[in-house]
């Protein structure tokens, strides 16, 4: 969201705008916790991985 704010506003006004601002929601990342099981490491993997391009 962009808001805009004219050179000369007052410190009032500018408050005013930010208060009517939505706040972002916020990725829960705990939710996504151990949802993947990895049968080996993850550096092993990215190192097979990046192997397979030579």
């Amino acid at each position: 969201m962009v808001t805009i704010i004219k050179q000369g506003a007052t410190k009032k006004s500018i408050e005013e705008k930010l208060s009517k601002m939505k706040p972002k929601k916020r990725f829960n990342s705990k939710k996504h916790t151990g949802v993947i099981v990895l049968s080996e490491k993850p550096l092993t993997i990215q190192e097979r991985l990046r192997n397979e391009w030579n």
